[in-house]
């Protein structure tokens, strides 16, 4: 019980008798507060209708059983969260369960769910699906509305689904998005691999889940010598748009955490320079994976470049700050990028990341489920 409690805040029962799901605390469901996981919002208004993607599943034939845990105001990477409790990590429970979206992760790994929902502005989505050992898809930028969600306005946030298998992302999506028409490979995906540089453990983990979709010849590899600039770029925004969004509470400091509240009065010193620097590296980021992806399906790279740390690793910063380096470029240039879970030799969680052409997320799930049948 007090998995659950940690991992859902609020039994719910909206919707049908399909597919079961929870719904991060930062999108909005009719007649609560969308309190994003903070009680500095505990007392605002309540939501006047649900967030367009909450009408969507709950048309779709989806039941909503509850609402789901989150790092405070999706500012943070370890789902660490004094005021609801921080969600068990199912399958490594020592290890942090990733943040933003720590309780949509843990609550599909869990088994409490068929699928659930999350947003990503910098790899709160993908990095507690890694560290969790589930299924999740960043859109394409834009393709799911985000209407409803909290922040109101951000060009690099994205809603999404987690899953514990492919098939399940794959449905997931199609009750998300009216618009998503799920793909069959009829062959062998093309793929690219960018080279990084990982934890040795990882490298060899991608290597083995590799070695099938190499059967056929080499898998062409390169390098992409934007993504640490567009990892640093992406830290500009997240930092500017969270701090226009927040700003206020963290001035007001009634009910918000203290590393939440310094992390945000930081990032408001953000200075216009600097965005326009990043605004800079976003254009030709963009162009460059764009670019690599003229000629196949899919780029695949880690998700992490090391293992989740444990929880009491994670009190030291310098063991979180290298977990989003592979994720957060992704967000910056707007392409989709799913992550497919795997294990270490060791045992422990690491991630195959897929990215694709913007708009060809179906093509990613195909993609996901193709490897996953290996």
């Amino acid at each position: 019980m007090q998995r659950e409690a940690c991992s859902i805040t609020t039994a719910l029962s909206l919707g049908d008798r399909g597919p079961t799901l929870v719904v991060k605390e930062c999108i909005a469901i009719a007649g609560m507060p969308t309190r994003s996981g903070s009680a500095s919002l505990e007392t605002s208004q309540p939501a006047a209708c649900h967030a367009d993607v909450v009408e969507a599943v709950l048309e779709a034939g989806c039941r909503i059983i509850g609402r789901a845990n989150m790092h405070e105001l999706a500012f943070g990477m370890t789902g660490v969260n004094a005021y609801l409790g921080t969600p068990i990590n199912p399958r490594w429970p020592d290890r942090i369960p990733g943040g933003s979206s720590s309780g949509s992760a843990t609550a599909v790994a869990a088994g409490l769910c068929d699928f659930s929902i999350g947003t990503d502005t910098g790899g709160s989505i993908r990095q507690p699906a890694t560290c969790c050992g589930v299924f999740a898809l960043k859109p394409t930028f834009g393709r799911i509305s985000r209407i409803g969600a909290m922040p109101a306005a951000s060009s690099l946030d994205c809603i999404g689904p987690f899953a514990r298998s492919a098939a399940m992302l794959t449905q997931a999506m199609t009750r998300m998005d009216r618009t998503f028409d799920p793909r069959l490979l009829r062959h062998a995906p093309k793929l690219r691999r960018i080279d990084v540089e990982a934890a040795p453990a990882i490298t060899s983990a991608l290597d083995i889940a590799l070695a099938a979709a190499c059967a056929s010849g080499a898998m062409p590899r390169t390098r992409l010598e934007g993504l640490e600039d567009a990892y640093r770029a992406g830290l500009v925004i997240i930092n500017r748009e969270t701090a226009a969004a927040f700003e206020h509470l963290a001035i007001a400091a009634t009910g918000i955490g203290a590393d939440v509240r310094a992390r945000i009065l930081a990032a408001a010193k953000t200075t216009d320079a600097e965005v326009a620097e990043a605004e800079c590296v976003r254009r030709h980021f963009c162009a460059d994976v764009d670019r690599l992806l003229e000629d196949v399906d899919a780029l695949v790279l880690p998700s992490m470049p090391v293992a989740p740390p444990t929880l009491e690793e994670a009190r030291d910063p310098s063991a979180v700050l290298p977990l989003t380096r592979f994720l957060r470029p992704f967000n910056l240039s707007g392409h989709p990028s799913l992550v497919v879970p795997l294990v270490t030799a060791e045992g422990l969680p690491a991630g195959l990341q897929l990215v694709g052409r913007k708009g060809d997320d179906a093509l990613l799930c195909a993609i996901a489920e193709w490897l996953a049948a290996d």
